[in-house]
């Protein structure tokens, strides 16, 4: 049995196919980004899962697909987690979520776009996964993230920006103290994960033009950093991954037709398609 994972800060999801690539079963865990989660924690989150007890001493393969795995050392960390975690494993892949992304977007060469907790890039040449630009994170980049939108809206709401009418609306559905606020970024473990948590409030209320501007801004900077940068962007598709570009289609699509960007597929969660691409090309190719 094969193990596959697609995870982010803020939500792992696991799927667990057998020789014939039928799913046994789907489960989910926190976040598990070995960049920003200390080895407890990433420990304790897939420990606490009883899925994935159950089959921890059967399991095979384990191909793990997520955040934070782009460098060396946060990813053999997180390998020496799995292989401690499945005791009979034969066969540990740990590897970047833009390799899921692009796997699930496409099998052709095109531009793969992750808008998530955080946002990224990469060219994919059908094979292999190029990157023009390496991301630095949250505090330096990942524009029209869902932490990048939660920071506008907190900035927003304290320069006072924001709509009066929907100043109410946020100050029901947060706690917007100052303190608190300090605390959670300053003081807290994972703030680009807080952050993010602010952006549902854009995505779950009826659209309107404050919205519509801050969603048009977020991903015209994103365009401009992380989709221009590449020599092919107006020669293949660019594909998108993630809920905040599902619920921002019309944006996207907006923003690239003057600069003639074809959008390629946008899909909302990239474990099904991944899911697919392993039926197709690892089980049964």
């Amino acid at each position: 049995m094969i193990l596959i994972a697609d995870g982010g800060s803020t939500k792992c999801d696991w799927i667990l196919l057998d020789a014939k690539g039928e799913q046994v079963f789907k489960t989910r865990t926190k976040g598990l980004n070995p960049a920003v989660f200390p080895e407890l924690v990433l420990e304790q989150r897939i420990e606490e899962n009883a899925d994935l007890q159950e089959v921890k001493d059967t399991v095979e393969r384990v191909h793990f697909f997520g955040a934070g795995c782009g460098t060396v050392t946060p990813s053999q960390l997180l390998r020496g987690i799995i292989a401690n975690f499945f005791t009979n494993v034969d066969e540990i892949i740990v590897k970047e979520d833009m390799v899921a992304a692009a796997y699930a977007a496409t099998t052709e060469p095109g531009i793969v776009c992750i808008l998530g907790t955080g946002s990224n890039s990469c060219f994919f040449d059908g094979e292999d996964i190029h990157q023009a630009v390496h991301s630095l994170g949250y505090i330096l980049m990942d524009e029209a993230s869902g932490n990048y939108f939660g920071k506008r809206l907190l900035r927003d709401y304290y320069y006072k920006r924001m709509p009066p009418e929907l100043v109410k609306l946020f100050e029901e559905k947060y706690n917007l103290e100052s303190d608190e606020i300090k605390k959670n970024l300053y003081r807290k473990e994972n703030p680009n994960t807080y952050l993010a948590a602010f952006a549902e409030f854009i995505f779950t209320n009826e659209r309107n033009g404050y919205f519509y501007k801050l969603v048009h801004e977020g991903i015209t900077e994103f365009m401009h950093s992380r989709v221009l940068c590449y020599k092919q962007a107006q020669n293949v598709p660019v594909h998108f991954i993630g809920s905040i570009a599902y619920f921002s289609e019309d944006i996207i699509r907006a923003v690239a037709q003057p600069y003639g960007i074809q959008i390629g597929n946008i899909v909302r969660r990239p474990i099904d398609a991944l899911i697919e691409h392993y039926r197709k090309n690892v089980l049964n190719p």
